[in-house]
């Protein structure tokens, strides 16, 4: 879980996915922490989405891939190394499309 909050700040660490293994984890071993998760004021609702429905908010989407992209575009601007700047292309890219291929959900749902 900690991962997963740290992943909230660093844009290639993702955020859902270790939270989701939480939840996971959670509902294996403590009934009482996964709810606790599920029901989290900031946690809950995209963990919630995800597993209900498969999706990610537009909205969530959109400020994703804007804070991806300024990030790696600093940090490409502060590393004179080509190929980091190749990797972080790359990773951008890649979770760009992970973004992407997943379907939005409406915010009435």
């Amino acid at each position: 879980m900690a991962l997963g909050i740290v992943g909230i700040f660093l844009p290639v660490l993702p955020t859902t996915p270790f939270l989701l293994l939480s939840a996971f984890c959670y509902l294996k071993s403590s009934k009482r922490v996964y709810d606790w998760l599920v029901n989290h004021k900031y946690f809950g609702e995209p963990i919630r989405n995800y597993m209900e429905h498969k999706a990610i908010k537009r909205n969530t989407k959109i400020g994703a891939l804007i804070f991806l992209w300024v990030s790696l575009a600093v940090s490409a601007y502060f590393v004179d190394i080509w190929y980091v700047r190749i990797i972080l292309a790359a990773v951008g890219i890649g979770v760009s499309i992970h973004i992407l291929s997943m379907k939005t959900l409406n915010s009435k749902e």
